[in-house]
């Protein structure tokens, strides 16, 4: 079985727009049904997703937006970007959309701690989360291990790797979190760096960097909102991500009570489009089991 895919050229001509603090955000819907929210991942956009696009929104109602510095949405210079702003981003998303119900969250990457956040919120009472479901992220900073071009992001000079960061540069650094037997296809690499260099996008990947320390300041809070009751939670890993894989699910398996998680053998960072249809399959089973927790399991596929 495979999932057809998406071309990026017709995906970006099904997008839509709303106005988020002044900046145009593009964004997308289709289906019907109880609504689910992907969240993407750095430094891509949400047509990471375009695998699982259409069979999920066989199933669900399904929005995804290209968050702020990132894809075709504006990518503003002079511009302090911060996953709390993210979030905030995705709650107005959801209210320009009229969406008064619990939200489903599947989230990837920098968009695990956006979920995280949303997650902490509606601890809080100020989100309404039904479930989430996690592929490979930083949940816990001190297991993130970081890419070398992440560190000179971050650094001094991280405006100058930033304005000299290429396509090959992309391609160099993205093929080494893919599964071996996984790597992406030349096209799909040029459609990554059309969605990065989109809006002139190099100029504020350093920015869009400090993501990293974000999430180690946050920590404790957003740790905290997994390990509390009352959301479903799943974590779908790729075991081979040198950045967030195994070690990251088995830190996960050791914080969370009751884990749910899956391992995916020989997939990478990105398993929703390497792996999509193993990926499909295990959050289907998700969102069909009991809503009662269930006791501590583990599954390989």
């Amino acid at each position: 079985m495979s999932l057809a895919e998406i071309p990026l050229c017709v995906w970006r001509t099904r997008s839509l727009s709303f106005t988020f603090r002044g900046q145009t955000i593009r964004y997308w819907t289709a289906g019907q049904g109880e609504p689910l929210l992907l969240i993407h991942g750095f430094p891509t956009a949400s047509w990471d997703w375009h695998y699982l696009w259409t069979p999920l929104a066989q199933r669900y109602r399904v929005i995804a937006c290209d968050m702020l510095g990132f894809g075709d949405s504006a990518k503003p210079v002079h511009h302090l970007y911060s996953l709390i702003e993210q979030a905030d981003l995705q709650q107005a998303l959801l209210e320009h959309l009229k969406v008064d119900q619990p939200v489903h969250l599947l989230a990837h990457d920098y968009g695990d701690s956006v979920s995280q956040e949303l997650l902490a919120r509606h601890h809080e009472g100020q989100a309404n989360i039904a479930s989430c479901v996690f592929l490979n992220g930083g949940l816990f900073p001190e297991c993130h291990r970081a890419l070398l071009i992440q560190k000179l992001l971050l650094s001094r000079l991280g405006w100058l790797v930033a304005r000299s960061f290429g396509r090959d540069d992309l391609v160099r650094h993205v093929t080494q979190i893919y599964g071996p037997c996984t790597h992406p296809s030349e096209s799909a690499l040029d459609d990554y760096w059309s969605l990065v260099a989109s809006n002139r996008g190099t100029r504020i990947l350093h920015k869009l960097a400090c993501y990293v320390p974000e999430r180690a300041l946050h920590r404790e809070r957003w740790v905290a909102a997994l390990q509390k009751e009352g959301v479903r939670l799943r974590f779908i890993n790729g075991a081979v991500d040198p950045v967030s894989g195994a070690h990251m699910h088995e830190r996960y398996r050791e914080l969370v009570p009751n884990p749910d998680t899956v391992l995916l053998p020989g997939i990478g960072h990105y398993p929703h489009t390497e792996a999509p249809v193993q990926v499909l399959r295990h959050y289907l089973a998700f969102r069909q089991q009991a809503l009662e927790p269930v006791a501590q399991k583990v599954a390989w596929s």
